[in-house]
């Protein structure tokens, strides 16, 4: 039985290249004159896929944060998929700030990603919700690689990936 060409798109960031990009960036702020003596770190919890940052000011959680995401760029971390959380203040005039890492794709977004496919008119694609993924399907490949050409120049506001590519 032949079954139509398909690919799933998904979103996420590979942990282990978030990992080292927060080593990179560990390493940085123990060489850079301007972090001396100051109380700032950086902690990755890879269950919960998010980094925890602290530093001794707002003007050094902002140079942190950039020393991070500098870091992340570089190492191919989606930096779409960050969602820097809000100042929280702590003891004194230390300030904390959690980050997120998107890991799937949320089912409002995947709803807008299904309803963008199916009100641009494409002929014979199928978009279903699978989870945190989104299965495309077709029995023309070319009605795919349109698909996957419209999907890139939307903004869903998360870094979109295309795999498992079935032909």
């Amino acid at each position: 039985m032949a079954t139509n060409p398909s690919f799933d798109v998904s979103t996420g960031a590979d942990l282990q290249e978030v990992d080292n990009a927060v080593n990179q960036a560990l390493k940085e702020i123990a060489q850079r004159y301007d972090f001396k003596g100051t109380k700032c770190t950086i902690e990755f919890d890879r269950t919960k896929a998010e980094i925890q940052l602290a530093a001794d000011d707002e003007f050094r959680m902002t140079a942190l944060t950039d020393v991070l995401t500098g870091k992340l760029v570089k190492r191919g971390v989606p930096v779409k998929n960050l969602s820097v959380g809000d100042l929280i203040p702590a003891a004194g005039q230390s300030v904390r700030r959690i980050i997120g890492l998107t890991q799937g794709i949320s089912g409002e977004v995947a709803k807008k990603i299904t309803k963008a496919i199916k009100d641009h008119g494409f002929k014979k694609v199928q978009a279903s919700i699978q989870g945190d993924e989104i299965r495309v399907i077709s029995p023309s490949k070319d009605e795919l690689q349109s698909v996957m050409a419209f999907l890139r120049g939307q903004d869903f506001e998360i870094e979109l990936k295309f795999g498992n590519f079935r032909g």
